[in-house]
């Protein structure tokens, strides 16, 4: 099996988080927030997120310059459009690995076209973009559809969790 370690994409989004952070801070930009939600949303157990929650729940990227998990169980993260076919098709897979893996893993999405901040910052390119999240080390990130059994051989190999 093909190893899905990315540790220069890594440093390349860490890189770009940070340095957006710092230059919207800096910069006088008109972005616009009206938009934005502050809460997270949960079907099946998946949980939608917002940016600021994403600050919560996985990395505050504006207050951190080296990646540091927030979570209590290991994580995947799909960023992902409604518009994207292989979005569509990964998300029952998604729905079914939250709930085989219950308490074990969680499962977040993000909506990119809602959430086009978060997206820029951490260079989503491609749809949709799966990022593994341990609970020790570096995230990783596969992109396009992947089926189940690659999924749960991803979720034993990265995120190091049995069913």
């Amino acid at each position: 099996m093909q190893k899905f370690k990315y540790p220069l994409i890594l440093g390349i989004l860490l890189v770009s988080a940070v340095t957006f952070a710092i230059t919207s801070k800096s910069s006088n930009t008109n972005i616009d927030t009206t938009t934005a939600s502050t809460s997270e949303e949960e079907e099946g157990g998946v949980i939608y997120l917002s940016a600021q929650s994403f600050k919560e729940y996985v990395f505050d990227y504006e207050k951190n310059q080296t990646w540091k998990y927030e979570g209590k169980v290991p994580a995947i993260l799909d960023f992902y459009a409604d518009w994207c076919g292989p979005c569509k098709m990964l998300s029952p897979v998604l729905k079914d690995l939250q709930k085989e893996y219950d308490g074990k893993i969680q499962v977040y999405k993000i909506d990119t076209e809602k959430e086009r901040e978060l997206a820029a910052t951490f260079g989503i390119r491609s749809l949709p973009t799966i990022v593994f999240v341990p609970l020790e080390g570096d995230p990783q990130a596969a992109m396009g559809f992947r089926p189940k059994a690659d999924m749960e051989e991803m979720i034993k190999e990265i995120l190091k969790v049995e069913k």
